[in-house]
């Protein structure tokens, strides 16, 4: 089997939420999980940035719905969206 690039779109609870303390905490909760391979971000409207998370992982059963269940349970995380998901 080979590796997965998933993109994940990280919605935050509000325009005051400090994306950088969110990308660590990502970063620390998901190590021992997948490669991170690069975060950005998009503007949605009115100040508001949803996070763009592009990770590495083994080509496994199951390993987006953990993942995106992780991501949901950070603080001042609102939503998390799978946006793509490609064979590299």
């Amino acid at each position: 089997m080979g590796d997965v690039l998933i993109t994940y779109k990280i919605m935050p609870t509000g325009v005051d939420v400090d994306l950088e303390k969110m990308k660590n905490d990502v970063t620390e909760k998901l190590k021992d999980i997948a490669k991170i391979n690069d975060f950005s971000e998009e503007d949605i409207a009115f100040g508001l940035k949803a996070l763009i998370l592009r990770v590495i992982v083994k080509d496994e059963g199951g390993v987006t719905d953990k993942i995106e269940e992780i991501l949901g349970g950070i603080e001042n995380v609102q939503g998390v969206v799978v946006n793509e998901v490609t064979l590299i």
